[in-house]
C-alpha cells in the first residue's frame, strides 16, 4: 500500500530527514520516498494508517496537505 501526503516547508536535507526520522519511528520497512521540489512524501509498504503517519509528520512542524 503506498500513502502519498503533500508536505510544506521542508525547505533542506535536514527537514527530509527529520520527516524520515518521523516516519521510521512508526514503521521502520516502510519505504519512503520525498520530492522536496515538488513538496511530495510517499510512504510505501507501511503497517501504519494515514492519519497516524501524517500526524507524525505533523508533529516534526510540518504542514500536512491531502
Amino acid at each position: 500500500m503506498s500513502e502519498v501526503f503533500t508536505v510544506t516547508g521542508m525547505t533542506c536535507g535536514h527537514c527530509e530527514a527529520a520527516v524520515t526520522r518521523a516516519i521510521r519511528r512508526l514503521d521502520a520497512q516502510a519505504r519512503i520516498s520525498i520530492d522536496r521540489g515538488r513538496n511530495r512524501v510517499e510512504v510505501v509498504q507501511s503497517s501504519q494508517p494515514r492519519e497516524t503517519l501524517a500526524r507524525a509528520i505533523r508533529d516534526e512542524g510540518y504542514d500536512v496537505g491531502e
